[in-house]
């Protein structure tokens, strides 16, 4: 989360080193974790389906460590990056996706429903936009608490197309609510192209309709993801209203596991992996093959031990099934 040492160099003129070396290192145990629960699923050990975030691991480092411990994040389903960089712990996460008691949803949520309430972390959410109402509930109770907080909502282009998309920013809008509004345009709704589905080059064109901040960046890039956020959060916290960020990146993976990629071409798919966000940031860090390396190697070493972890948690018990059902 945000802050920094008046003593220490700023990576991009706004990062300290520090945090910018930690958040290379979660970008890497981000995609390890990704790679990881990918095989667990072919072997039949993670249940449910799940949506991965491989190749866009720079928004996630850059906007969440841009916010405060007290902000509020309404994740998606594709959020296993966010979840991490919100502070997630990697063997509860593990056990969450394993269905194990020892889970932040007591192995109830899964990949798509995972949530930790207790710092912040509101939850992903399965249906396609279904997160952005709920935005406006949260932005306007920090409202009549008078807090300071923010709420930094993620979602997909194709989710700027959902009705609850313009209703929820218009009530932003509207009541200067401190909530930030984070496309992740990957460049495909499960199959359908961005250039097929929108008569307008870029989401963050729609911000004006509604009379709030729109822009429309790097989302490969974390110094330029973080410093969108920092000043989104800052005009939020001073009654400035809602902004809304479109991040341009690309997932390398498909929609989900039974996405059969038909809709495009693998030259594609290896031009965006060529920007790859991680090696990328390596690169601004001054970080070199080998040092990759053993950053890589401590990544796998800790989601191993998250999988130990998971594996010899226990299964949840039967006769509580019902717990926890509230419809």
């Amino acid at each position: 989360m945000a802050g920094n040492s008046k003593n220490e160099k700023l990576i991009g003129g706004i990062l300290p080193e520090s945090k910018a070396r930690d958040l290379l290192y979660k970008m890497v145990l981000t995609r390890t974790f990704e790679e990881n629960a990918e095989e667990m699923y072919a072997l039949g050990k993670v249940h449910g389906t799940m949506h991965l975030s491989i190749g866009q691991e720079a928004i996630a480092a850059g906007s969440s460590p841009a916010l405060k411990k007290s902000d509020y994040l309404l994740n998606t389903h594709r959020g296993h990056g966010h979840f991490l960089m919100w502070g997630g712990d990697l063997n509860r996460m593990m056990a969450e996706f394993m269905g194990k008691e020892a889970g932040y949803c007591r192995g109830r949520g899964g990949s798509m429903h995972i949530a930790d309430v207790e710092s912040n972390n509101l939850g992903a959410q399965g249906i396609v936009a279904g997160n952005l109402p709920i935005s406006v509930g949260v932005g306007l109770s920090i409202q009549m608490r008078k807090t300071d907080q923010v709420v930094l909502t993620l979602f997909g282009d194709g989710a700027s197309n959902e009705g609850a998309f313009h209703e929820s920013l218009n009530m932003a809008a509207i009541w200067d609510l401190p909530v930030i509004y984070l496309c992740e345009n990957n460049q495909y709704a499960m199959s359908m192209a961005f250039e097929r589905a929108f008569r307008i080059e870029q989401v963050s064109e729609r911000a004006a309709a509604y009379g709030m901040v729109g822009l429309t960046i790097d989302g490969n890039d974390v110094i330029a993801v973080y410093k969108a956020v920092s000043e989104a959060a800052e005009r939020a916290r001073k009654g400035n209203g809602p902004t809304l960020i479109e991040a341009v990146t690309y997932r390398w993976r498909g929609h989900s596991k039974s996405d059969r990629q038909l809709y495009r071409t693998r030259e594609e798919v290896k031009e965006w992996m060529e920007k790859d966000p991680i090696q990328r940031f390596a690169k601004v860090l001054g970080v070199n093959e080998a040092q990759m390396k053993e950053i890589q190697a401590q990544a796998k070493e800790d989601i191993r031990k998250a999988v130990e972890f998971a594996e010899a948690s226990p299964e949840p018990d039967v006769s509580t099934i019902l717990e926890g059902i509230y419809a």
